[in-house]
């Protein structure tokens, strides 16, 4: 769920997946920095009326398990900025490439950016974005994080349930995502009762 925008792509783009595997590392306390750094590229280029807010989610973001190596953040804007030309503009002058994540059951259309995908195979440091509204439903992956960051045995299991996807997809991507689904919508429903 967290990078299905990306799902088709790369089920599309044989060579993507032969590019970019599936490699999970140590969890790296520089990734904080590094999305702090990138956060205020962002708000110094964007401005902050219409960035209301950006977390740090994903793998990354929990400091317990093992990740790929990609920057994921949820940037909060307006409803009426959704697929506004002139700011997904700005964020090609910040290196993103945009794609529109279409509707998917619970989760609604929304913007989604990537960037550091090199086709030369040249590393650079990979970001994903993913911006909408308060009210989409992908900001419960918020929840995910916090949920994650706060029980070590759950963070534990998501990380052995990543190693095993992993080791069998390490060059499909889509299985790998899609083996994810169950867990994180288990684990948001944990975390959201009240």
């Amino acid at each position: 769920m967290i990078i299905q925008l990306f799902v088709q792509f790369f089920v599309a783009s044989p060579d993507w997946n032969r590019l970019f595997p599936i490699e999970l590392v140590d969890h790296n306390p520089e990734w904080k920095k590094i999305y702090e750094r990138e956060k205020q590229q962002i708000l110094d280029k964007v401005g902050k009326e219409k960035i209301l807010r950006i977390e740090h989610f994903g793998s990354t973001s929990i400091i317990s398990i093992k990740s790929k190596p990609y920057i994921d953040l949820m940037i909060e804007i307006p409803k009426e900025l959704l697929f506004d030309e002139k700011l997904i503009e700005e964020f090609s002058q910040l290196g993103y490439s945009h794609f529109k994540v279409p509707t998917r059951g619970n989760i609604e259309e929304y913007s989604t950016f990537g960037k550091g995908y090199n086709v030369d195979g040249t590393k650079e440091q990979i970001f994903h974005i993913h911006m909408c509204p308060k009210d989409n439903a992908m900001w419960k992956q918020i929840d995910f994080r916090d949920y994650l960051n706060t029980n070590e045995k759950r963070a534990a299991e998501y990380e052995n349930l990543k190693l095993k996807l992993a080791s069998k997809f390490k060059n499909d991507r889509g299985a790998y995502v899609l083996g994810k689904t169950d867990f994180v919508n288990e684990t948001i429903n944990l975390a959201t009762k009240k």
